[in-house]
């Protein structure tokens, strides 16, 4: 199916349909430990807050100064290579 990236009202949070059951509901946050391959490689992603996963989605939050030029592709292909 691919991965689609739609907006949110938040400027600083992207949501990212997969098309499949992602699990969850997960929250992982930068800076906290997680046994988690999926929510550790994306929150691992420079600038990412938070990550949470439910249904067949994951949210991003990043920090203001972040751009989703380069967060959004890094996203998009950790997402593809676990669920596509």
């Amino acid at each position: 199916m691919g991965i689609e990236i739609s907006n949110t009202p938040n400027p600083n949070a992207l949501k990212f349909s997969v098309g499949v059951d992602v699990g969850g509901p997960a929250t992982f946050v930068a800076g906290k430990e997680t046994d988690d391959p999926t929510g550790a490689a994306l929150v691992g992603i420079e600038g990412v807050t938070s990550v949470f996963m439910s249904a067949d989605f994951v949210t991003l939050s990043k920090i203001p100064e972040a751009s989703w030029e380069t967060i959004a592709p890094a996203a998009a292909q950790i997402l593809e290579e676990r669920f596509g």
